[in-house]
């Protein structure tokens, strides 16, 4: 069996991605969850993972540490990572990559927190930039293969690597078309969703550098995780 390590739910946008992909696509692993220490965690995290980030999965003598490097591991015994058809299989790729290495401003100025609402001092260009490319995204999506999901009825890579974003549009109450708000809301809709969602609540862990973030955006209306 896979086991999958996972920083803290409530802030590890870069650990949901495969691992809602695995949980949504019904591939069984265990998770192994370290929590993120004061500062860094890169030390404690290399014993697992050589880049010391995570998520990192192992197979037995494998170990991949990058979370588009564990989809494509997986594509490799699960077809169903990646849509059928070649066209929308390549789109697919194509917007999964483009989130994997972009969208900067999003990641800096929209630090994922699952557990708050926060109203944002104001939106300046980088991020209307990275939030209308990402609206654009959605919508051909939805539009071009019908949805609900990104590329098509199936969730794939493509919506798992999209799925942070979902959890910071309802964190942050970002300014999206009606059509990209209802994908957002058929994510958090998801049982895989809701189940990391209602674990993230729960963890006791506060990270000092990800909560300052979240005051340097703007300020926390609600607070609904486990006090």
């Amino acid at each position: 069996m896979y086991t999958l390590f996972i920083g803290n739910k409530n802030y590890s946008s870069w650990s949901l991605r495969p691992w809602v992909l695995m949980r949504a696509l019904e591939i069984p692993f265990e998770e192994k969850l370290i929590p993120f220490d004061v500062g860094t965690s890169f030390d404690k995290f290399r014993s697992f993972s050589k880049s010391g980030l995570v998520p990192c999965l192992h197979d037995g003598e494998s170990v991949v540490w990058d979370s588009l490097a564990i989809a494509e591991y997986l594509a490799e015994q699960h077809p169903s990572v990646w849509p059928a058809e070649t066209s929308i299989r390549a789109w697919a790729r194509c917007v999964t990559a483009e989130m994997h290495s972009g969208f900067s401003a999003l990641r800096n100025q929209c630090s994922m927190n699952c557990g708050l609402r926060v109203e944002l001092k104001g939106i300046d260009d980088s991020l209307q930039k990275d939030i209308d490319r990402i609206d654009e995204i959605w919508t051909e999506g939805l539009a071009r293969f019908g949805g609900p999901l990104l590329a098509g009825d199936c969730f794939t890579a493509a919506d798992a690597f999209y799925a942070p974003v979902a959890y910071r549009a309802q964190t942050f109450d970002l300014p999206l078309s009606d059509s990209a708000r209802s994908y957002a809301n058929t994510l958090l809709a998801l049982p895989a969703m809701q189940e990391w969602y209602k674990a993230a609540l729960q963890e006791p862990w506060r990270e000092i550098h990800h909560e300052e973030e979240i005051l340097e955006a703007g300020r926390v209306i609600k607070d609904y995780r486990k006090t």
